[in-house]
């Protein structure tokens, strides 16, 4: 966000503030526990809602615009909304009713009663909510309105920047390819516009949405134009697995004893991937979440976190470094702005706002170009912080990174 003073414009380090994804929350959650209480929809990686993660306490506050300074530019970087499971993960899930399906007919045969009663009640006859779908991946209902909530939020923060006639020249809405990211572009402009035009009851109007082709979006998609990027992932992934292992052996132990049902590490993975569709998209936390206990859950998270920090984060530069066109991008538009104002230009005659929506995969490295929720001295390379096994002597090289409440 570019902000500048009445008489003289200020350099460009105190003008620059950009807003990333979750900083700005939508509405307050439903029955969400308070701050210091544990809530397992406050720990679900990239798939945390945005109004839950309003209420952790690692997010950043929006600072206040200093006295003598006025907004005139603001960028923003955004992650899509809440989407619905994808076509493979829709898949997974459908393996997942009739595994659970095989091991409550195998519990019936070999366990007593007494034990039969320890098997959660929602197990038996349980269904895939997605069962049956051939698509996958869309924007929900939820996700529309956490992007036009935001877009309405900022427009009343910012009502000075916001009050020029639109012109696709002057608010740019720039979107991926990918349905879900030119969606929350359109349930964002919907917000933001709303009241401005002549359509229907909500006086809405026409805007234009941006996107570059998949193989050439070097700016919001350059993970899957990067070659060398792509390289170090597949050659990552099995050691971010086997890294799992340990954790996901050590919960499965747990379930198993628990519930005398002979889950597998495999079956663990899909029932976590459950846990958190139905935390985020359904808001239900007693059935697959509540396989788990609070430290089995944190459990999880650091494994999410590890895949997140690894093949996302500062785990290698080249997962950041490759974001170096959307940031040349940012501040190419920042530096348009200061220039049109030491100008004088007349207002509706220079661009005001660039807003991108994308993805985690765009988020999380964007983030960790610009430094945020880095610790400790090291940019490069640190420590992710200690495994839930640290007394065993088992350690993660890395870097503590961001909570991934995007």
């Amino acid at each position: 966000m570019g902000m500048a003073a009445p008489r003289a414009p200020l350099p460009l380090p105190q003008l620059l503030l950009l807003l990333v994804a979750a900083l700005l929350a939508a509405a307050p959650l439903p029955r969400a526990a308070r701050a210091d209480e544990f809530d397992v929809r406050r720990h679900l990686s990239t798939v945390t809602r945005y109004d839950v993660a309003r209420e952790s306490s690692s997010v950043i506050s929006m600072p206040s615009i200093p006295d003598g300074c006025r907004v005139i530019h603001l960028n923003l970087v955004a992650r899509h909304g809440t989407r619905a499971p994808t076509k493979k993960r829709i898949k997974e899930l459908d393996r997942l009713a009739v595994r659970l399906e095989a091991l409550l007919k195998e519990a019936n045969q070999v366990l007593d009663s007494d034990s039969l009663k320890k098997i959660p009640s929602w197990i038996k006859g349980w269904e895939s909510r997605w069962k049956g779908r051939t698509k996958g991946g869309e924007l929900i209902s939820e996700g529309e309105e956490e992007l036009y909530n935001l877009a309405t939020r900022m427009r009343e923060r910012f009502q000075d920047l916001f009050d020029d006639e639109y012109h696709p020249d002057v608010y740019s809405i720039r979107a991926t390819q990918v349905p879900r990211a030119s969606a929350s572009a359109v349930a964002f402009g919907l917000g933001l516009l709303s009241g401005k035009g002549k359509l229907g009851q909500g006086k809405n109007r026409a805007f234009s949405v941006l996107s570059e082709s998949r193989a050439s979006d070097i700016c919001l998609r350059f993970f899957d134009s990067c070659e060398t990027y792509k390289a170090y992932r597949k050659r990552k992934e099995p050691d971010v697995e086997k890294q799992k292992e340990p954790i996901l052996e050590h919960v499965t132990a747990a379930l198993v004893n628990r519930y005398h049902l002979k889950f597998t590490t495999r079956d663990v993975s899909s029932l976590w991937f459950l846990c958190k569709q139905e935390a985020s998209l359904l808001n239900t936390t007693n059935q697959a979440c509540g396989l788990f206990n609070e430290a089995e859950v944190r459990f999880l998270e650091w494994t999410d976190d590890l895949e997140g920090f690894v093949l996302k984060g500062y785990g290698e530069s080249i997962n950041y470094r490759m974001g170096l066109p959307l940031l040349k991008d940012v501040v190419q538009s920042m530096e348009e702005a200061i220039i049109a104002r030491e100008e004088n230009r007349a207002d509706g005659t220079f661009e005001k706002a660039r807003l991108r929506f994308a993805h985690a995969e765009t988020v999380v490295p964007f983030s960790c170009l610009l430094g945020l929720f880095l610790e400790g001295p090291d940019t490069e390379r640190g420590s992710i912080g200690p495994t839930p096994f640290a007394a065993t002597g088992k350690k993660l090289e890395g870097q503590c990174c961001c909570a991934f409440c995007w």
